[in-house]
């Protein structure tokens, strides 16, 4: 039996990071490295710790994802979204080891209709799906053994997103106006790791460098997900005091942000079925399992 690959995870504190590190060491030895020790955006020390540490897969789940803000800190956002993955693959090409890195569906415009595919032409609004798409560019590039998976509307029950924000603020508000006319799958960061586990332990005996769509299945618009949220709450925990008595449907218009986002963030994710064998859950299906008290 071959020895275990070494595995270095990047972005410690990140919802999918934190899963990662549950999935990942079932495969190999891993090595788990944070903002606090180690900063994307210092070239030297990145391209330092790839060469001392010599990993055979870098998981790359760090990123700048501030999206307002990077309209204002476009030179950060580039450096962690750009850039730093350009150097993660040209280190690992020296290595002959595998890049794994993470985009986002706000490389798109949102204008098509239905989900978008992998070749569908690119068109972000804002810095961040900008920064996002060059390292998506960069990587493929340089042409070493990579795997780029788009994900989309990523939850967790950690950090900051949607799902968290909705429960608090379905305990503190009678009335919630969320965005109804922007459509796309929410998807639980604890599925998107271990899909990355099943592709992970089918290399290198199916060695298929590429970009790769990572979605939950169905659709639902940010009002859907937030109904949704509350119903399941109240099922799951009759006990659970909520204060909200209506969520209101608003368009996008009525909540402006510094940076747009797309109306439709649908992805099509058949290529990495067919490629790996690998399917999230109905998005619905995985929401109440990531709330079950399990899960936290």
């Amino acid at each position: 039996m071959p020895p275990k690959p070494q595995i270095l995870i990047l972005g410690q504190q990140g919802q999918v990071a934190w899963e990662l590190q549950r999935t990942l060491p079932l495969l190999g030895n891993t090595t788990v490295l944070g903002s606090q020790d180690l900063d994307l955006a210092d070239t030297k020390k990145l391209r330092d710790t790839i060469q001392t540490l010599r990993p055979q897969i870098v998981v790359n789940a760090a990123a700048y994802t501030a999206v307002d803000k990077a309209e204002s800190d476009r030179d950060n956002a580039k450096a962690i979204n750009h850039t730093a993955p350009q150097l993660l693959a040209e280190e690992t090409a020296k290595l002959g080891s595998l890049l794994v890195h993470y985009s986002t569906d706000y490389v798109f415009d949102g204008t098509k209709t239905g989900a978008y595919v992998e070749n569908d032409a690119t068109n972000p609004l804002g810095v961040y799906g900008a920064t996002k798409l060059g390292g998506e560019q960069a990587i493929q590039a340089v042409g070493g053994d990579h795997l780029i998976f788009r994900t989309t509307w990523v939850y967790g029950t950690r950090g900051k997103n949607f799902l968290l924000t909705i429960l608090r603020l379905a305990a503190e508000k009678p009335e919630l106006k969320i965005v109804a006319d922007q459509i796309g799958a929410p998807t639980w960061s604890r599925s998107i790791a271990a899909a990355t586990a099943q592709v992970i332990g089918q290399w290198p005996q199916k060695p298929s460098s590429g970009l790769y769509h990572l979605s939950a299945a169905g659709v639902t618009s940010w009002h859907g997900f937030a109904n949704k949220i509350v119903d399941l709450s109240r099922q799951i925990d009759p006990d659970r005091t909520l204060a909200v008595d209506k969520i209101l449907p608003i368009p996008a218009t009525d909540y402006p942000t510094p940076a747009a986002r797309p109306s439709n963030s649908q992805l099509d994710s058949s290529k990495l079925w067919q490629t790996f064998g690998v399917q999230l859950n109905n998005w619905e299906r995985d929401l109440d399992l990531a709330m079950q008290p399990a899960s936290y």
